[in-house]
């Protein structure tokens, strides 16, 4: 084999490696993101028994599995140096049906947790009563259960193969992905009806202002329905380029054989599926930055409460007496 061709293809590997590196910061800084999200919608007062803080926590919890599955596929990677799925059958299956999972229960999640805000801040009486809590609990399970069983199905029709690796060999279900999965259902889909009900979302929410609710209500529903309507634009941005990534290849498959292209063909599908994984890491740091009173938040937990608290615990220990300065009774109110 040609020096130059070697050289062209050693220094593919390295780029994708040195992507997979750069990829674990975002893994870590993502599964702390969502730490943090839970506590903040868990702990205080003000996101108890809202239905749109129980989706996000919901998507939270899965994007931590999602981040853990993916942060152990790139280590087996950067291990072994080639990609375990191309050459070992349960890897190969079980971490499709864990990503595949993963991506369309955080997905809809976030469809849902719009349309339900569509829903709960319309004008029509009917439609806010439409989705109750007990609802959302059920059509969580229900979708998350289909969600799994289709994709250990979908992961059952994956074999290797000796020089394409890790693909689907049953044609009728190639077929499927090819024309409505990766088309439709891997994304394009939630996308559609998410944004469209978080635009529609934030009509009826201007609408409230105008009608005689609560002060702090307003503001919740103004808040939860900005954070979920920029969640869903960021969902759009990545998830996008992989969708149309996989809709082209999926018919395409690449030999190992060709050692340049298959080299080529492994360093785009590591930067499309690092910049889709984006979408399981950010969803924390997009609200902190697009969302003062989220800021105010997060700070009231995380300082004035866990903070003050260790702070305290270490006093204690030292019998020393520390002054304890609460917050006003107005941002106390809305904080927590």
């Amino acid at each position: 084999m040609d020096s130059s061709l070697l050289t062209t293809v050693a220094i593919l590997n390295n780029i994708r490696l040195c992507i997979f590196y750069i990829y674990f910061f975002a893994i870590v800084f993502g599964i702390i993101g969502h730490i943090i999200n839970i506590l903040v919608l868990t702990q205080l007062k003000l996101f108890r028994d809202n239905r749109w803080a129980f989706y996000l926590i919901i998507e939270s919890v899965v994007d931590i599995l999602y981040n853990l599955v993916m942060f152990t596929s790139n280590l087996l990677q950067i291990i072994y140096t080639i990609d375990p799925q191309s050459t070992v059958l349960v890897w190969c299956r079980s971490r499709l049906i864990l990503f595949q999972t993963c991506t369309l229960i955080s997905s809809f999640t976030v469809c849902y947790a719009a349309c339900d805000q569509f829903f709960s801040t319309s004008y029509r009486l009917n439609l806010r009563r439409m989705f109750t809590f007990k609802l959302a609990r059920y059509v969580l399970l229900i979708s998350s259960c289909i969600w799994l069983l289709h994709s250990i199905m979908f992961g059952l029709f994956f074999n290797i193969n000796s020089s394409l690796g890790c693909v689907i060999t049953n044609p009728v279900f190639l077929h499927y992905s090819t024309w409505f999965f990766y088309p439709v259902l891997y994304g394009p889909l939630q996308i559609a009806i998410a944004a469209l009900s978080s635009l529609s979302a934030f009509q009826n929410v201007r609408r409230i202002v105008r009608q005689q609710v609560p002060i702090i209500r307003r503001r919740l529903d103004q808040q939860m329905t900005a954070m979920i309507l920029v969640r869903a634009l960021f969902y759009i941005i990545c998830s996008l380029p992989y969708s149309i990534y996989r809709m082209i290849i999926i018919n395409k498959p690449n030999p190992q054989t060709d050692v340049l292209q298959y080299a080529t063909r492994q360093l785009l599908f590591a930067i499309f599926t690092c910049w889709t994984g984006l979408n399981f890491t950010i969803s924390f740091y997009i609200f902190f930055v697009t969302s003062a009173r989220y800021r105010s938040q997060v700070k009231y937990l995380l300082v004035k409460k866990y903070w003050r608290r260790v702070k305290h615990l270490c006093s204690s220990n030292r019998n020393q007496v520390v002054p304890n300065n609460a917050p006003s009774s107005n941002s106390s109110m809305e904080l927590e």
